[in-house]
């Protein structure tokens, strides 16, 4: 995500890092890279003219050139900006009223609108503890409803049906109705998209806007569209009181375009990045940790929300207690292991979210969420037997396992020596302590990431 902004964007100021003095003239080179890194990213020419005015003029000032390091000065300063470019702070989702708080979906077509529709109802349902009701009123796509009937099974939210002959105000209104008799907390309403915006489209979901009278009005957008997402979204805003926006297939935009002009250009806040195909892909959009991975530092705090959702505690503290007890790991944990990582979003995923990492690709590190896809499927050739005892696999059952996961004999080979090495890490780790400096280590990050959250609420 945003890989080639980031990429540019940190060689520029890596030229201006622990530099004991700037002058005017090297802060004036180092905006003009900037704000051709802003240019190829796409974003808005309005928005890389105020953005760079803004760091040229707080660069030039007091905040920089009498600052004792100035290179790392000038680099908070570019933070900073990107952080109040993109909203001072994460916008949530206002569900404060009287249930069921409607949310009202609106996008162009192929923006992934409905799969955003499914992935905000598990969000809500698994993290905000809601009982939500979703309903399509789109009449119009083949087979829309139908995808979201499947999605709504996928995350356990309620679907209330309709049907292509029913007018999509009368759908809206009576799934209202289902949802107040249900006691649901949250009603999702999917829109029918249009390929561009039009005055049918905009005059027949103003009538269910006005129907229904949502408590958000979210517009999902395409941001590998770049600053086109931001023109769309105010074109769509000034016809319809919008109150936030979804940036869809994030994890396909390099650019960035669309991250960093939306609120500028819509004067509303990003509420939350679409950064996959699974149902769980949805991330609260914090501008200060966006800013952060663009300037590859890292996103550690979300890295950390993500291990407490996804990592299967049990299972880790199952794991720690079979090596106190000086028990072997073996090929089950190792497989553990793999799935947990697969839970996370895989390898690249963790590391753009790892300080100083973003700039390397899992390429670059000779890494394939493939590759432990591979792994996986060789340990599940195996026997519980030899999984439990890697030491009882000789050259025919090398063959037989190779053979039963659709791999070779050299993979069997790597796999083990993987583990081998695996094995000998863990080892240490436990004689030297260190499993229990890591989970304190951890422990004090979670709490002081609760802590900030809670902070932020208030």
């Amino acid at each position: 995500m945003f890989d080639s902004l980031s990429e540019r964007l940190s060689r520029t100021l890596k030229s201006v890092s622990g530099k004991a003095r700037l002058t005017e003239d090297n802060i004036k080179d180092s905006v003009r890279e900037v704000r051709l890194a802003l240019l190829e990213a796409d974003v808005a020419l309005s928005v890389v003219r105020q953005f760079t005015a803004d760091v040229q003029a707080r660069a030039i000032g007091r905040d920089v050139l009498t600052s004792l390091d100035p290179g790392e000065a000038f680099i908070k300063v570019v933070h900073e900006e990107l952080v109040t470019l993109m909203g001072a702070a994460n916008d949530q989702l206002d569900l404060a009223t009287t249930p069921p708080a409607i949310v009202l979906m609106a996008g162009l077509q192929g923006a992934g609108k409905t799969t955003a529709v499914g992935k905000l109802a598990r969000f809500l349902r698994e993290r905000e503890r809601k009982k939500v009701a979703v309903v399509s009123a789109d009449v119009y796509r083949p087979a829309a409803i139908d995808q979201l009937e499947t999605l709504a099974k996928e995350v356990e939210a309620r679907f209330i049906p309709s049907n292509p002959s029913e007018a999509p105000v009368d759908i809206a209104t009576r799934a209202l109705q289902e949802a107040k008799t249900n006691f649901d907390d949250v009603l999702i309403v999917d829109t029918a998209g249009r390929l561009a915006i039009d005055e049918e489209m905009m005059a027949e979901i103003a009538a269910i806007h006005g129907a229904l009278n949502p408590v958000e009005t979210l517009f999902v957008v395409d941001a590998m569209t770049g600053q086109d997402a931001a023109n769309t979204a105010k074109a769509f805003n000034d016809a319809l009181p919008l109150t936030g926006v979804i940036l869809a297939k994030a994890d396909g935009d390099s650019r960035g375009g669309a991250a960093l002009s939306v609120r500028a250009i819509t004067e509303k806040p990003i509420k939350f990045l679409s950064v996959g195909e699974r149902s769980d892909a949805l991330e609260a959009f914090h501008p200060d940790r966006i800013a952060s991975r663009i300037l590859g530092m890292g996103d550690v705090l979300t890295l950390i929300e993500e291990a407490e959702r996804k990592v299967d505690k049990q299972k880790a503290e199952k794991l720690a207690r079979k090596m106190q007890r000086g028990r072997k790991f073996d090929l089950e944990d190792f497989r553990d292991q793999l799935q947990q990582m697969s839970n996370m979003g895989g390898v690249a995923n963790m590391m753009e979210k790892l300080p100083g990492m973003g700039q390397l690709s899992a390429n670059d590190m000779n890494v394939d969420d493939k590759q432990f896809r591979r792994m996986e499927a060789i340990i599940n050739s195996m026997t519980p037997q030899e999984r439990r005892y890697p030491d009882v696999i000789n050259g025919s059952r090398k063959r037989r396992i190779a053979a039963g996961s659709g791999t070779q004999v050299q993979d069997v080979n790597r796999l083990l020596k993987q583990h081998k090495n695996t094995q000998r890490m863990m080892k240490k780790v436990m004689r030297k302590g260190g499993m229990e400096r890591m989970m304190r280590g951890v422990q004090a990050q979670q709490q002081g990431a609760r802590k900030s959250g809670r902070a932020r609420r208030r």
